[in-house]
């Protein structure tokens, strides 16, 4: 796939990213944002300081201002891009992906970047004509002033004891001192900076890598476990039962406390459970289905103001911040369950039950990926069909979405059914045959 994404820039450091390009690329952006001032964080991976210093001196090149804000999350770059009112960004990081990964989350201006920004930034770098300036570095530490701001739009009536796992990732410092600063008793798991990410994979979505919250929130008799992606702007819970919730449930928490007193619209991502989309009706609000991607989920919260916007994956967007942010989707989950005045596993068990899959991730490149997507196209032409992201199939008592995948070379799959019997036949009648591996391994994770 190369390292220039839909939604940002990412590879193994080393390999297909290294200091040179990293350069290349920010003399790329610093020319498209006309050498205007620029905020540069990064996360805690080992190659990340690397990059960042590279990046700085190739927007400094160009003339631009660069305010360096350290080792922080991505919400924390978010917040500090509004605070200083500069034009553009850069965050280094490679999200959840595992250790030998690095990249870059780019902003270019109040809109979220779109995949022609990224290919054209691709084609500077490949290129020799850049702007010629001479810029400047200043160090900004906005972590109270974030902290502060988090507060602001916080009830702290309702104390919690929560674990809170970092993976040793971008989140470890700040995200246990504002749990601590807000009353709430924390218990630390994996809470200091490694970059070689050594205690579990930073991708939190997968309740794989979540064991050893799982079972530290039941030794600890914790009302809520939080667990963050590397650079903390996903987070996903876990219930004082020990047991993981899913992304939409999730969703479904904060968008009934939040669509109780408001009505709005609700934007989600296509992979998301059907429960989703029936929660807002339930308010009288509009749900608005997006393609998976940050920037695809954000650029129409963006339009359509928006009370809240959710991706499985659970990044979770929020009008009063105007981005994503794992942390804050964090205190609000501990606010909502300490203000209901009983356990979180209620809350949970209550929320309408279907059977779906995981997001099953299967590898295959791209010419594969489009010769199975034009398959599924004429299979499942009897029923109706959207585009939109992939290939999504809508059963009469379930659904199918089979994508490509924007960060790596595979495809992803979602299917939902009304019962487990509905879920097998949907299925066989796509699967079951010529693509008879992905039939199996849909019945295995359906069976789990």
């Amino acid at each position: 796939m190369g390292i220039y994404k839909e939604c940002d820039i990412r590879g193994i450091y080393g390999d297909e990213l290294n200091d040179e390009k990293a350069e290349l690329i920010g003399r790329s952006i610093g020319t498209i944002l006309e050498g205007e001032a620029v905020v540069v964080g990064g996360d805690a991976r080992n190659s990340t300081e690397n990059l960042k210093r590279k990046i700085i001196d190739g927007l400094v090149s160009c003339g631009c201002r660069v305010f360096d804000l350290g080792t922080i999350p991505t919400p924390v770059f978010y917040f500090s891009r509004n605070l200083l009112k500069t034009r553009g960004g850069v965050m280094i990081t490679a999200s959840h992906n595992p250790a030998e990964y690095n990249g870059f989350k780019i902003i270019l201006g109040d809109q979220p970047v779109t995949p022609d920004d990224i290919k054209k930034i691709g084609r500077l770098a490949d290129g020799s004509s850049f702007l010629k300036g001479e810029g400047s570095v200043v160090l900004k530490d906005a972590a109270l002033e974030y902290r502060d701001h988090l507060r602001s739009f916080i009830n702290t009536q309702y104390p919690l004891k929560i674990v809170i796992d970092c993976c040793n990732g971008g989140a470890s410092e700040i995200a246990p001192k504002i749990f601590s600063e807000m009353g709430h008793e924390v218990i630390e798991l994996y809470c200091s900076f490694d970059g070689s990410f050594p205690n579990r994979n930073p991708n939190p979505s997968s309740e794989k890598n979540l064991d050893d919250i799982k079972a530290l929130v039941l030794l600890e008799g914790a009302d809520l476990g939080i667990a963050f992606d590397g650079d903390g702007d996903r987070a996903v819970f876990i219930d004082d039962k020990g047991r993981f919730c899913e992304g939409e449930k999730s969703f479904v928490i904060l968008l009934e406390h939040y669509l109780k007193d408001s009505v709005s619209t609700v934007v989600y991502d296509g992979k998301s459970s059907s429960i989703v989309k029936r929660a807002v009706e339930k308010f009288g609000s509009r749900p608005v289905m997006e393609r998976s991607g940050h920037t695809f989920i954000k650029k129409t919260f963006l339009e359509t103001n928006s009370i809240l916007a959710g991706e499985v994956s659970g990044h979770f967007f929020f009008r009063e911040l105007g981005f994503d942010d794992g942390i804050y989707a964090s205190l609000k989950i501990a606010e909502i369950v300490g203000g209901a005045g009983e356990p979180m596993s209620k809350l949970v068990d209550r929320i309408e039950k279907t059977v779906i899959s995981p997001d099953i991730r299967i590898s295959m490149n791209s010419g594969k990926a489009d010769i199975l997507l034009t398959d599924l196209s004429g299979v499942g032409k009897r029923y109706e069909l959207s585009f939109q992201d992939g290939v999504r199939i809508e059963f009469p008592k379930g659904w199918i979405l089979v994508r490509k995948s924007v960060t790596e070379p595979c495809i992803t799959i979602r299917l939902e059914a009304a019962t487990g019997i509905e879920a097998e036949r949907i299925n066989r009648e796509l699967f079951f045959g010529k693509y008879n591996k992905i039939y199996r391994i849909i019945s295995e994770s359906l069976d789990n």
